[in-house]
């Protein structure tokens, strides 16, 4: 097959592309490389004239303050529009968000109305902020979600700018118009499928696909201290709960101050970002999930103890008798109390990391979770 794949935001659809591969499709992915993050990408969408140039920059900053238009949104609508000629006879074609583009949504529905209009199968992935999922979380019927914060202090309303977008006339229009032109919506984990599901939509669960091969696996040794990593993404650090980690590697720091090493980074490329985390023992990912993101599962594949979203729901789902991960909750003395056992019990490292690892091994192998995704794309 020839599978379009349109926007990266977690480094999903470049595992997926892999796995295609190695069944021996042809895979293109088009999408900016989410920012700072710096993902792989055949085709750039990347405002680069209007973020790279401090004179540009600034000009496009005037614009937005001034007349309320956003260049570098206008820029990406531009770049995707000159690639249309090369998006023409792909066989599938699956959309990373509705807002896959990052464009104004009605520049997004004309090119989108192109795409649809010169390729086959069309599918919808669910894996992030989408109309449906703010909705339904806005009704907090949940214990916690990512919009907690917001939910607990509207004041917030400005950091929940981009979740809450999706609520708006022009952003639900959108989603409407995704959802007509396209056949089937897939989600990647149980944060998504939870919420799609009680708002009516019929959606197929395939897990994150992890790339086990580029992701080695070493089994854990704990001879010095044990290394806590923390990696903060200022844009949606308050949703994932990061401030909860914060206080409570400052009292882990004081607690166990020749024991530990605490190393915390901020807003680094994907590629510096793993490399720094390969060391530590522990990763701390987000607080409020139900289930694991892809940053969490990339760990785990690697042999981490992972603090993330593991929930009830998702022992369940997976049938688990084993700690995979130690989940991850909205409390200060919790979190500070799991992790001071596992600095205690060292042996227990190892033994969480070990299952996770066989965890990933078993459910999110990126070959046979590709093998999913083609027989969700050839049954619509």
């Amino acid at each position: 097959m020839k599978i379009l794949l349109i926007g990266e935001y977690s480094r999903l659809h470049n595992s997926l592309k892999e796995g295609l591969q190695i069944l021996g499709h042809h895979v293109i992915i088009i999408a900016d490389g989410d920012h700072f993050k710096k993902f792989d990408v055949d085709f750039s969408i990347r405002p680069a004239f209007f973020s790279d140039n401090l004179l540009t920059r600034k000009l496009a900053g005037f614009c937005y303050k001034v007349f309320k238009i956003d260049l570098i949104k206008l820029e990406r609508a531009y770049r995707f529009y000159s690639f249309l000629p090369q998006l023409k006879n792909f066989d599938a074609v699956q959309l990373i968000n509705s807002d896959a583009i990052e464009t104004y949504p009605i520049f997004s529905k004309y090119l989108l109305k192109k795409i649809f209009s010169q390729n086959k199968k069309k599918i919808l992935l669910v894996c992030g902020d989408e109309t449906p999922i703010i909705d339904f979380l806005l009704r907090d019927e949940l214990q916690y979600s990512i919009l907690t914060p917001f939910l607990n202090n509207p004041n917030l309303k400005k950091e929940f700018q981009f979740p809450l977008k999706y609520t708006q006339k022009n952003y639900r229009s959108l989603f409407e118009f995704v959802l007509k032109n396209t056949s089937a919506i897939i989600t990647s984990d149980l944060d998504y499928k939870i919420p799609m599901e009680r708002t009516g939509f019929q959606t197929t669960l395939i897990p994150n696909p992890v790339n086990v091969e580029k992701t080695l696996f070493e089994p854990l040794e704990i001879s010095e201290k044990i290394i806590l990593f923390l990696g903060i993404n200022t844009g949606s650090c308050i949703k994932k709960g990061t401030i909860y980690f914060e206080n409570a590697l400052e009292i882990i720091s004081k607690k166990y101050p020749e024991q530990v090493e605490i190393i915390i980074t901020r807003n680094i490329p994907y590629s510096t970002y793993i490399n720094i985390y390969n060391k530590a023992h522990i990763l701390l990912d987000q607080v409020y999930g139900f289930d694991q993101g892809y940053n969490a599962l990339e760990a785990m594949a690697k042999g981490k103890v992972v603090f993330t979203g593991a929930e009830a729901e998702f022992t369940e789902y997976y049938n688990l008798t084993e700690r995979v991960a130690v989940n991850a909750l909205p409390d200060v003395e919790y979190l500070v109390s799991e992790i001071s056992f596992l600095i205690e019990n060292p042996q227990e490292i190892i033994k969480i990391g070990k299952q996770a690892k066989a965890f990933i091994d078993k459910e999110h192998n990126y070959i046979k979770i590709a093998q999913k995704y083609l027989d969700i794309w050839n049954k619509n």
